[in-house]
């Protein structure tokens, strides 16, 4: 007997690949920023060689995430950060010719979720992508929980220390390590705040 087709699974809306925004003033890197992250699954849904375009696409197109160069025309790339984290568009990846610590640092006090140091491979690419959509899924997470900005900046603190602690004693990712947190938080009814800090005194053994 034939057997009957059945209609496929629809298609989930997690496969969807994530929309890209780039914005480099260098034509040719800009150019094969795009190929990598086509042939990497992700879609390039816009492009800008200065950091105020860039702004203005995340702001029109809102992407699932923003790359910056640093050094750009009308807007560099941590000022257009700023807004775009600011407004809680999407995670931003930053990118810089310079390892400088200090630029790192200004980068992510501006609201950037990762870096990577020019020249990078695409074997680069990937990992910056997804640490930034995890940390910026993370940063969802807590300014949902907690209200009041100091509270929320001291949350955050206790909750980037405890992340380190378990990734180094259970050998846990940091995506792993904040969702322990995030789990034992549900399980023993309390804050991440709470836990970030039991973790910091006492190890996971406060789960137990």
């Amino acid at each position: 007997m034939p057997v009957s087709e059945q209609p496929g699974p629809e298609p989930s809306p997690d496969t969807a690949p994530r929309r890209v925004v780039i914005a480099e003033d260098e034509v040719l890197i800009r150019m094969d920023l795009a190929e990598m992250l086509g042939e990497e699954g992700y879609e390039v849904v816009g492009q800008a060689g200065d950091g105020g375009t860039a702004v203005q696409l995340a702001e029109e197109l809102r992407p699932d995430l923003v790359i910056l160069d640093v050094k750009m025309p009308v807007l560099d790339g941590i000022a257009a950060a700023e807004r775009i984290a600011g407004q809680r568009i999407a995670p931003v990846v930053i990118l810089t010719a310079f390892s400088q610590r200090d630029l790192v640092e200004r980068a992510r006090d501006a609201g950037a979720m990762a870096y990577l140091v020019k020249p990078f491979s695409q074997t680069d690419l990937v990992p910056a992508i997804e640490m930034a959509v995890s940390r910026f899924a993370e940063l969802t997470v807590l300014e949902s929980e907690v209200a009041d900005l100091t509270e929320r900046l001291e949350t955050r603190k206790s909750v980037e220390r405890a992340k380190n602690v378990l990734q180094q004693q259970l050998s846990l990712s940091e995506p792993e390590a904040f969702r322990w947190i995030q789990k034992t938080a549900m399980d023993l009814r309390l804050s991440m705040r709470q836990v970030a800090d039991g973790v910091i005194e006492h190890g996971p053994g406060i789960a137990g």
